[in-house]
């Protein structure tokens, strides 16, 4: 078990030497000072629980002493008993209280007494080293908490990131397409933008599954929604897989014109996938069918207007041939 130190001051050798047969404990570590300045010195080589200090001392008395002691953040919460051979009047008792002393003890010593109070002074220190060790336990357990707190934070971003994802293709899915036209509806009502929408439908996809299989289906899926991803050029933009072979791309700020030049950069990039598709009446690779649709939002209208007019713009697309991009205008 670690010592507890005691600080003992005197610079008669026989006052220490009486001090120490006194408190010759096994807990205790006795270090001696046998001067003012030795004293301060040795406050910045131990942690003390306890000063016992002569007031009387030649260069530096008790009083200075701890009055300097007082003065260092690393020893001015140590309690200091002054020993002193005179009886003082009221004016010097309260000198020491105020120079930083917790008591006094007078010479010649009574051991029950010194016994008793340095034992007192022992117990609040074991006390207090007490407490400093629950709150570096507590200080610990908060920051595995705050550690704890924080890795479970990301883990639920990476979950709602992944719970708005789909599966297959990494793209956004139906749930967050949603909540994302609602979003940008009530942007653009109070901005008065153009918001724009596009309904893709990969051709024949069901013949596309029964001739290759529903692995190749997936590979082609997670390829078309690749292509259609990169074509879009603003953060902003999103592009979703709203359900089988159906993607949806919602445009903020978009006009119709703007709408369109999207729509056709994503046929063209489906186009140089050149993925085969020999089941397909439209040609012999992989194709697309886009409805597109452009509404500045009011209170008149709803989000799903444009899911509407969208769908209403792909089915004339798929009407006329397929591999065809159709506009509707709202009304």
């Amino acid at each position: 078990m670690k010592k507890i130190p005691i600080l003992i001051v005197d610079d008669r050798k026989e006052n220490l030497l009486t001090l120490e047969n006194l408190l010759d404990q096994p807990e205790l570590e006795l270090v001696r000072a046998e001067s003012g300045n030795e004293a301060l010195a040795k406050v910045f080589d131990y942690e003390f629980a306890l000063i016992l200090m002569d007031v009387q001392m030649p260069v530096m008395d008790g009083y200075e002493t701890a009055e300097l002691m007082r003065g260092s953040t690393r020893s001015k919460s140590i309690p200091i008993i002054f020993v002193t051979a005179a009886r003082m009047d009221r004016e010097h008792m309260f000198k020491g209280y105020d120079s930083g002393a917790v008591d006094y003890l007078f010479k010649p010593l009574e051991p029950h007494i010194l016994r008793s109070k340095v034992n007192v002074f022992l117990e609040l220190h074991r006390q207090r080293q007490q407490l400093e060790e629950k709150t570096r336990e507590l200080d610990a357990k908060i920051l595995e908490l705050e550690v704890l707190q924080k890795e479970l934070e990301e883990k639920n971003v990476k979950l709602e990131v992944l719970s708005s994802l789909d599966g297959l293709t990494g793209l956004f899915n139906r749930r967050y397409f949603d909540d994302n036209l609602k979003k940008e509806w009530k942007q653009a009502m109070r901005t008065g933008a153009s918001l724009s929408l596009l309904i893709i439908d990969i051709d024949h996809f069901k013949n596309f599954n029964d001739h290759y299989g529903h692995l190749e289906g997936d590979d082609c899926l997670r390829k078309v929604a690749q292509a259609l991803y990169e074509a879009l050029l603003r953060p902003i933009d999103i592009v979703a897989r709203y359900g089988g072979e159906e993607f949806t791309a919602i445009l903020p700020n978009t006009d119709l014109d703007g709408a369109v030049l999207v729509a056709k950069r994503m046929m063209k990039n489906v186009a140089e996938l050149n993925v085969p598709h020999p089941a397909s009446p439209v040609a012999g690779r992989v194709t697309v069918s886009i409805g597109a649709t452009t509404m500045v939002p009011s209170m008149e209208q709803r989000a799903t207007s444009l899911l509407d007019y969208a769908d209403k713009a792909l089915y004339e697309a798929k009407e006329t041939g397929r591999n065809a991009l159709r506009v509707r205008l709202a009304v």
